[in-house]
């Protein structure tokens, strides 16, 4: 597995990765699919802010997932902590490659200024949660019913990895 910056040529994988969370899954809150331009236009956006935008991929060149992380909230107060997300194609999961990419983006976190690394979690997605916990990610509390997808409440779970 190979782990490298994202660039627009990866925005089709992506869209697909991403696509296939917000139909499938309660990982993504939203309803709407996006296109290859949103993906696009995302990718080039996370280059100019200066946020690490990841992809794994295999020894034949195929997108295996993504990982990213940006700003937390918007105000001065919080510009050490961000909040991340990491994403992998349905066909790869549990097969090691969001913790590879979980690893090298707490690397990436960790050549920087950033204190804290958030992640917002759905509170029923134990592979998620288990995965955070085995590197080191701490519970920070869970918010109940704060969205809600395919007709039912959804809780967020919030964990944390305080970097030295």
């Amino acid at each position: 597995m190979i782990i490298r910056y994202a660039t627009s040529a990866d925005a089709e994988a992506i869209t697909e990765i991403y696509n296939d969370a917000v139909r499938n899954s309660t990982a993504i809150w939203n309803d709407e699919t996006v296109s290859v331009q949103n993906r696009m236009d995302w990718i080039a956006a996370k280059k100019v802010e200066g946020w690490p935008l990841l992809v794994a991929e295999d020894e034949q060149g195929t997108l295996l997932g993504y990982a990213t992380y940006g700003p937390w909230r918007a105000w001065d107060g919080y510009r050490h902590t961000v909040e991340h997300s990491v994403y992998v194609a349905k066909n790869q999961r549990g097969k090691g490659t969001g913790e590879a990419l979980m690893q090298a983006l707490i690397g990436k976190a960790q050549q920087t200024d950033i204190h804290v690394m958030v992640a917002g979690i759905e509170a029923s997605n134990e592979a998620s949660i288990r995965l955070h916990r085995k590197l080191g990610f701490k519970d920070a509390g869970t918010l109940r019913e704060v969205g809600t997808k395919f007709g039912k409440w959804l809780d967020l779970a919030f964990l944390q990895l305080t970097l030295a």
